[in-house]
């Protein structure tokens, strides 16, 4: 996404990673219980197999304006993961999936203090994240709590997270774990966004995804 008015602090993030903690989180183990049903849901007995495998995540769902409903992978395959960094603080990019106005989501979202992990949309579905149709249909986002130019929102948690979260992903989908399909925004065909920038760390990350 891109910037709507000035950063935060670092102490404005650990406090936004803090409410993320315990406001955020109080979803419960029904809100995560939902999160896993709904992305087993995508790919069948298969996606519930591979389940296990995902870092907890908890449904927020995004508002219904903002992503178009499928049933992947049988009416489109999944081909790609996509990186994006928000460019906003954790509950103001919230915020902006579930307003119908925006038109705008992502599938998962990592918070960066924590490394969270918030679901906005269901994996069978098609999110907006790409600004390409056809790489929407083709992939999943996974927004990250941070701005390109700050490099200190990368943190161990948001990595950590992530990787996994790509990984269970890669697995569900035989996806290869590489870099051709797994991409940063700004690699996506037409994009004008820059993220997730220069100061991501895509060796770690991809150590990560394949660890």
């Amino acid at each position: 996404m891109e910037a709507h008015g000035s950063t935060p602090s670092r102490r404005s993030l650990l406090r936004s990673g803090a409410y993320l903690g315990t406001a955020a989180l109080g979803l419960t183990a029904a809100s995560a219980a939902h999160a896993s049903a709904a992305t087993a849901e995508a790919a069948g007995p298969a996606g519930r197999r591979a389940a296990v495998a995902y870092p907890p995540t908890h449904w927020i769902p995004a508002s219904t304006s903002n992503y178009t409903v499928a049933s992947r992978p049988t009416q489109y395959s999944v081909d790609f993961v996509v990186i994006h960094v928000t460019q906003e603080t954790f509950p103001d990019a919230r915020d902006i999936f579930q307003n119908p106005a925006k038109k705008v989501s992502a599938h998962y979202m990592v918070a960066s203090a924590d490394g969270y992990v918030g679901q906005f949309v269901r994996e069978k579905d098609v999110a907006w994240h790409a600004g390409n149709w056809d790489y929407n249909t083709r992939s999943i986002g996974i927004e990250h709590e941070g701005w390109v130019d700050q490099p200190a929102y990368f943190t161990d948690a948001l990595y950590a997270s992530s990787a996994a979260l790509t990984a269970a992903i890669c697995a569900r989908y035989g996806i290869p774990r590489t870099r051709e399909r797994i991409i940063a925004h700004s690699e996506v065909p037409g994009a004008t966004h820059t993220d997730p920038g220069r100061y991501w760390d895509w060796a770690r990350y991809l150590e990560l995804v394949n660890a």
